[in-house]
């Protein structure tokens, strides 16, 4: 301890620098002191901010490097150094100092001379001698072998002046040149010289065109249509319809051999000048079955009325069954029967007659044309399609009320009521009056709704008569068919009241009914009289 602390007051003692003297204090420079508390750096090195502490200067960013061109510069801590930017390449290799030194192949080996060669070095490489030499007129390859030299091509001119050189295995041979004559040249006799060939003589080179001789060559003259080639030397087809597109003919052109011939299309026949066409009419030959008219490039078939034309080749006519088409129902009102080209309708066997349309079937009034078999006492309705002989009487306590019949067909009876004396039921009777009538109906095909069929008037509310004091009316059903196929209503025409019987329901026929329609007046308030109307309906069995 004592020798520790003589040591440092000798290092105060001995040093003038303020520097020393801050041991004693918490700061110190990180490298140099210079005096009075200031700090400095190394060379590579510059002082901080702080002035304490100090940090590498990047020589290769302020520029202050040495390094030439080609040498990259790269920073180190406290200074730098300088690197070749390229390698060597191949023979070298790149020493400490930067510098590229050659590699001695030989010497190290590295060399790929065969046993048969030496190796020499050279300036970034090596070279393969052969310790054996070839002969005079030859040469040694890569691998030692000798090979022939061509001396006709690796001297410029082995031979004098007028001779050609002709290459031998280890030597050569000159040999005396000789006329060479060219295309369309042939050698004379003597060999001297050259003399053209008349190509038109040597052979059949045009053909059948006309052949021109020219110095070493020739030129074809071809017939019209045709072309000289000048490659070829040929004569070639000349094709007119491509050259003269849509200017030779009026439809169709064809290229031939030296010509073209011209052609038409369906419908149309080749004029006489051969390029136009003109229209063919196809009728002349009767393509269609029944019409045919013609048109411009074609033709057009039609048939007469009742055929229609087919589908499949346009010109056949065929049969129109019109009793099949959507309308064919209602052609006929009975029964349609095709036939070819027409149609034609029946009616029912009897009964019927067809009209002047050849379509209505008519109904045969039996009892007008007298060909009924009612005896005398019956009464003939003509129904459709028949008749019916009809004999009504009238019920106990009524009678007659027909005063004249104007003839057999009337079919109407009334019968008036007519009480025997005594008889109090018959006198409290409201039932004054029965009438009874016929109503022939058909058996309509399409039923769309109500039909009237009967209307039963009578007298206004205000007429006091008859019936005498009457003020109102109601019409009543009383009997019809099990399924209800009739209906009454009460309706006023200009201050008339009727009844108007309807038929609400088809029904198919044959079929007899009877209807009976109750007549009810109201008088004081009560129904004090009643007419009751019969009617028979004949349905007969002919659909409309």
């Amino acid at each position: 301890m004592g020798l520790r602390l003589q040591i440092l007051l000798y290092l105060v003692k001995s040093s003038s620098s303020s520097c020393v003297s801050l041991l004693f204090s918490d700061s110190n420079c990180s490298q140099l002191c210079v005096g009075n508390g200031t700090c400095a750096c190394h060379d590579g090195y510059q002082l901080r901010q702080d002035g304490v502490n100090c940090e590498d200067v990047n020589e290769c960013l302020t520029g202050s490097h040495n390094c030439v061109i080609g040498q990259g510069c790269i920073n180190t801590e406290g200074s730098f150094r300088c690197q070749r930017e390229t390698s060597c390449g191949t023979g070298y290799e790149l020493k400490d100092d930067n510098a590229c030194q050659d590699i001695d192949e030989c010497s190290l080996g590295t060399h790929n001379c065969g046993p048969d060669f030496l190796c020499t070095n050279t300036v970034g490489s090596f070279r393969c001698h052969p310790k054996e030499r070839c002969s005079d007129g030859y040469i040694q390859d890569a691998i030692g072998s000798c090979i022939d030299i061509n001396e006709c091509v690796a001297y410029t001119t082995p031979c004098p002046h007028g001779q050609t050189c002709i290459n031998t295995v280890g030597s050569y041979t000159c040999r005396r040149n000789t006329v060479t004559c060219g295309r369309g040249y042939h050698l004379t006799e003597d060999g001297t010289r050259c003399e053209d060939v008349d190509e038109c003589r040597a052979g059949n080179v045009c053909g059948d065109h006309g052949c021109v001789n020219l110095m070493g060559s020739y030129r074809c003259e071809c017939r019209i249509g045709f072309i000289f080639n000048s490659i070829t030397r040929l004569c070639e087809d000349i094709n007119e319809c491509r050259h003269y597109p849509g200017r030779l003919c009026a439809h169709k052109c064809e290229n031939t051999e030296g010509s073209y011939t011209c052609s038409c299309t369906t419908g149309f026949k080749l004029s006489h000048d051969g390029r136009n066409c003109e229209d063919v009419n196809e009728c002349d030959a009767n393509p269609c079955s029944q019409e045919c008219a013609n048109v411009y490039g074609s033709y057009q078939c039609y048939c007469r009325r009742g055929y229609q034309l087919s589908d499949i080749d346009g010109m056949t006519c065929e049969d129109i069954d019109e009793c099949a088409l959507p309308t064919g129902g209602h052609v006929c009102s009975y029964r349609c029967s095709n036939a070819p080209g027409s149609f034609y309708c029946t009616c029912p066997p009897t009964g019927y007659t067809i009209a002047h349309n050849g379509r209505t079937c008519q109904d045969i009034d039996e009892c007008a044309a007298g060909t009924h078999n009612c005896s005398v006492s019956e009464s003939c309705f003509n129904t459709q399609g028949g008749f019916r002989c009809l004999s009504f009487i009238c019920p106990p306590n009524y009678r007659n009320g027909l005063t004249v019949h104007s003839n057999q067909t009337d079919v109407n009876l009334r019968c008036v009521k007519d009480c025997q004396h005594g008889n109090v039921g018959c006198s409290f009777d409201p039932t004054q009056l029965i009438t009874h009538t016929a109503l022939s109906l058909p058996t309509f095909r399409e039923f769309s709704g109500p039909e009237d069929i009967v209307f039963l008037r009578t007298v206004a509310a205000a007429n006091p008569a008859p019936p005498p004091g009457a003020t109102d009316v109601f019409f009543k059903i009383l009997a019809a068919d099990d399924q209800f196929s009739f209906d009454v209503q009460k309706r006023s025409d200009q201050g008339m009241i009727m009844g108007v019987v309807q038929q609400v329901k088809p029904i198919i026929g044959p079929r007899d009914l009877v209807l009976e329609v109750a007549m009810d007046y109201v008088i004081s308030g009560l129904v004090s009289r009643r007419n009751i109307v019969v009617i028979h309906v004949f349905i007969s069995d002919f659909w409309f």
